[in-house]
């Protein structure tokens, strides 16, 4: 196990560089500068990671577009008619209507707070972001005109969900080092706290290296491989993201 530990740990410190941006859909919010424009260009570019990169790209760039490529005015005073650039927005499941939806909330939820990133706080006993997400689902859903569908997007890892788009959004928000690939931007909440991000590529890593032994993408694996890696490094396990996923595209070395 030292072995696996010292491999993840090279890996990790090679692969966390500047150089991991430009194909990744965290290079989208690294094109603001404003500290709001960020967290929304970043909330769109991680709900719409699913699938190749460059469509998540392609497809994060044509609704930034639409508003503007100025995503915190848009989303606090866009009117009814500014919304209608929307209209025939779709990107996989999404549609126009899925992205007002979210766009309302996302306004109500700053007006309300001030700043939205509060309600991602955990609680002293809470080990992980789990429950945290899960409020600011519950919180989200309360301003949006189709809640049943709109839910379909912000996954709850109460519900058992791996809800691996929220927590890559919070790796990127959250995560800080004096590299730059993450923003670390919402200094007011613990790294300590973050998970991996769990998708096809992580969990495929993680269990060729016997990080983890469930068969399941679920939000118990992540809290599975939270273990194993807070091991290895308790303040910045998520550090390990860019090891595990860099592994499974390049090559599980010998």
């Amino acid at each position: 196990m030292k072995h696996v530990h010292k491999r993840l740990l090279e890996w990790a410190e090679s692969r966390n560089t500047t150089d991991f941006i430009p194909d990744d859909p965290i290079e989208i919010p690294h094109r603001f500068s404003r500290k709001e424009d960020i967290e929304v260009a970043a909330f769109f570019a991680a709900l719409f990671a699913w699938g190749q990169r460059t469509t998540i790209r392609k497809k994060t760039n044509d609704l930034l577009s639409r508003m503007d490529n100025d995503p915190f005015a848009f989303v606090m005073h866009a009117s009814t008619d500014d919304l209608r650039v929307l209209d025939g927005f779709v990107h996989r499941t999404f549609n126009h209507h899925d992205i007002v939806d979210l766009l309302m909330a996302l306004r109500a939820t700053q007006k309300e707070t001030n700043d939205w990133s509060i309600l991602f706080t955990p609680s002293e006993s809470e080990i992980n972001y789990g429950p945290a997400i899960s409020r600011f689902r519950t919180r989200m859903l309360q301003h949006v005109s189709n809640p049943q569908r709109v839910s379909r997007f912000l996954s709850d890892p109460l519900k058992g969900s791996a809800a691996k788009r929220l927590v890559m959004f919070l790796r990127w928000m959250v995560r800080r080092d004096n590299v730059g690939v993450d923003f670390g931007i919402w200094t007011q909440l613990p790294m300590h706290k973050l998970s991996c991000p769990l998708d096809v590529h992580t969990a495929r890593t993680a269990r060729h290296l016997k990080l983890i032994s469930r068969k399941q993408n679920d939000w118990a694996t992540v809290e599975e491989l939270d273990a194993a890696l807070r091991k290895i490094d308790p303040k910045d396990p998520a550090r390990f993201d860019f090891a595990l996923f860099s592994m499974s595209v390049e090559g599980f070395p010998d």
